[in-house]
C-alpha cells in the first residue's frame, strides 16, 4: 500500500521525502536536456544524432505495442480499480476449487454405514484416515462392543461423485469387514440419545406406538406380535426367556400381554446395544400399562347429527360386538371375508393396541356404529372399515379411512393396502376419493387396493361442531 493511499481522518497523507525526489527529479531532467540540445547544437554530427534519437523513439513504441497485444492476458480495470470478476460472480475471498472435490461436485451424499473392525488401539484411527483420504465427512459416530471386535456405525457425508463401493473398498483395506452401507438423509442426524428419549415418549403416550418406535429405532425390519399360546395363561412361545433372546437377525422380546414380538432384519445382524435398546423399550410399555389418547372430535353429518371419533382398545369390544349384531350379513362378509359367525373373534385382535390403531365413531348416545382400523401388517400396513348398515352413505367411511391415511402417513408408512370384494364399490370410491395414487390387483373376486402415500391424504370429509372445535384431538 502506497503513502497516497493510506489515509488519515479520512484525507490523504503526503510525506515532505516524496515531495524532495520529486523535486530533484526534475532538476536532474532540466540538466539531462540541457546537455543534450548542447551536444546537438554545437556538435558537428547533430543533425544525424537528432534522427537516429527518433528512429529508436518510434521502434520502442511499435514493439511496446506488440509486445502489449501478444502477452497482456489482464481485463482493463474499471474506473474504480477493481478488477472485474469472471462467470459473473460477485467480490468476496477466492475460491481455490481445485482444493476442495466438493466445490467440483457440487453435491454431497449423506451415508449410515456399518463395519466392525478389531477391538485394537489405533484401529479406529486408521479407518477414520481412509475416509478422509477421500473428503468424507464423519458426521456422528456410535460403538457397538461385540465379544470380539467393535461393530462402528457412521453417519457420513461424502462427496456426491463418490460411489459407495468406493468407500466399502476403502474401509476394508483400512481393516474393516463385514461392512454395510445405505444411503441416509435429515432424519439420521438426530443423535441416537435423541432419538431414543423420543421414542420412549411416545411409546409412553400411546401403547399403538411400540411397534412403530421398535422399526424407527432398528431401521428396515419385520416386526410380528405372537399372542400366548393360551388366553389368558401368560405364557410366551416356548424357548423364550423372560429378558428375551438375541440370534443374528432376529430377537424375541416378552410382550407385556404375555405374548412375543419379533423383530427380523435379515439384511443386518443385531448387535447387543440395539437388543438392549429395544427390551428397554418393551419394559416400559409394560410399566405402563394399557393406555390410549381419549381426546376425540366432535363431527356434523350432513343431515345435521353429530358424532364424535375417537380411539378404541379393547374396552370397546363389547361396544363392537353390539354393532356387529345389527349389521346384516353383506356388510360383516365385506369386511371379514369369511363366515359371519366368526367375526367377533377377531375383534380382541383388531382392538389390541399392539397391533395397530383403531378409530371408533360413536353417536351422542354413545352407540359405536363405526370402526376404522390401522393394522401392521409385519413390515405392511392395512386399512379397514365397518361401518353400520343404517349409518352408511353419510360420509363416515370416507372420514375414517382420511384419519387412518393420515396417521399412516405420520407413523412413516410408504404405502396402505385394504383387502374388499370387487363388488364393494363404497370401499373403492372412498379410497379414489384420497386423492392418492392407487394400485388394483384382483384375484378370485378379492380386490386389493394398494394406495401410496406421495401426495398428503385427505384427512377429513366433515364439518367440526362449532361448539366442541375447542376440544378436538389430535388423530393418533
Amino acid at each position: 500500500m502506497t503513502d497516497v493511499t493510506r489515509t488519515k481522518h479520512g484525507r490523504p497523507v503526503h510525506h515532505w521525502r516524496r515531495d524532495l525526489v520529486e523535486l530533484a527529479a526534475l532538476f536532474t531532467a532540466v540538466a539531462v536536456a540541457d546537455g543534450v540540445a548542447n551536444l546537438i547544437g554545437h556538435g558537428p554530427d547533430g543533425t544525424a544524432l537528432l534522427m537516429i534519437s527518433a528512429v529508436v523513439l518510434v521502434a520502442t513504441a511499435a514493439f511496446h505495442t506488440w509486445w502489449a497485444r501478444h502477452h497482456g492476458h489482464a481485463p482493463p480495470a474499471d474506473h474504480t480499480g477493481a478488477r472485474p470478476l469472471p462467470d459473473g460472480r460477485g467480490a468476496g475471498p477466492s475460491e481455490d476449487t481445485s482444493a476442495d472435490p466438493e466445490a467440483i461436485a457440487g453435491v454431497t451424499t449423506l451415508w449410515r454405514m456399518r463395519t466392525t473392525v478389531k477391538d485394537a488401539p489405533g484401529s479406529l484411527a486408521v479407518l477414520c484416515a481412509a475416509l478422509a483420504e477421500h473428503q468424507v465427512d464423519i458426521l456422528s459416530l456410535q460403538t457397538h462392543p461385540l465379544a470380539e471386535g467393535t461393530v462402528d456405525e457412521f453417519l457420513l457425508r461424502a462427496p456426491g461423485e463418490l460411489a459407495a463401493a468406493d468407500m466399502t473398498r476403502a474401509v476394508s483395506l483400512a481393516g474393516g469387514t463385514e461392512t454395510w452401507i445405505e444411503r441416509a438423509d435429515a432424519h439420521d442426524l438426530v443423535d441416537a440419545p435423541t432419538r431414543v428419549l423420543g421414542l420412549a415418549t411416545r411409546t409412553a403416550l400411546d401403547a399403538a406406538e411400540l411397534p412403530l418406535a421398535l422399526r424407527q429405532l432398528l431401521g428396515r425390519c419385520t416386526i410380528r406380535s405372537l399372542p400366548a399360546r393360551s388366553p389368558g395363561s401368560g405364557r410366551a412361545e416356548e424357548g423364550t426367556p423372560v429378558e428375551g433372546a438375541l440370534e443374528d437377525t432376529v430377537m424375541r422380546l416378552r410382550a407385556p400381554e404375555g405374548g412375543v414380538i419379533t423383530v427380523e432384519r435379515p439384511y443386518l445382524p443385531f448387535t447387543p446395544t440395539e437388543f438392549a435398546r429395544a427390551r428397554a423399550l418393551v419394559e416400559l410399555d409394560a410399566r405402563l400399562g394399557p393406555r390410549i389418547p381419549r381426546n376425540q372430535d366432535v363431527l356434523t353429518l350432513p343431515e345435521g347429527n353429530a358424532i364424535s371419533v375417537r380411539r378404541a382398545d379393547a374396552a370397546d369390544v363389547e361396544a363392537a360386538k353390539a354393532m356387529h349384531e345389527r349389521c346384516s350379513p353383506r356388510t360383516l362378509s365385506m369386511r371379514y371375508h369369511g363366515p359371519v359367525g366368526d367375526a367377533d373373534r377377531y375383534l380382541n385382535h383388531l382392538l389390541s393396541p399392539r397391533f395397530g390403531r383403531t378409530l371408533a365413531v360413536q353417536t351422542a348416545s354413545g352407540r359405536v356404529v363405526g370402526l376404522g382400523h390401522l393394522l401392521w401388517d409385519g413390515d405392511e400396513t392395512e386399512i379397514a372399515l365397518l361401518v353400520e348398515d343404517d349409518w352408511q352413505r353419510r360420509g363416515i367411511g370416507a372420514e375414517l379411512l382420511g384419519r387412518l391415511v393420515a396417521m399412516a402417513v405420520e407413523a412413516g408408512c410408504d404405502s396402505v393396502y385394504a383387502v374388499t370384494q370387487a363388488s364393494n364399490t363404497g370401499m373403492v370410491a372412498a379410497m379414489r376419493g384420497l386423492g392418492l395414487p392407487l394400485d388394483y390387483q384382483i384375484e378370485e373376486g378379492t380386490l386389493v387396493i394398494t394406495a401410496r402415500l406421495d401426495t398428503t391424504p385427505v384427512s377429513s370429509g366433515l364439518p367440526h361442531d362449532e361448539e366442541q372445535r375447542g376440544e378436538r384431538a389430535v388423530r393418533d
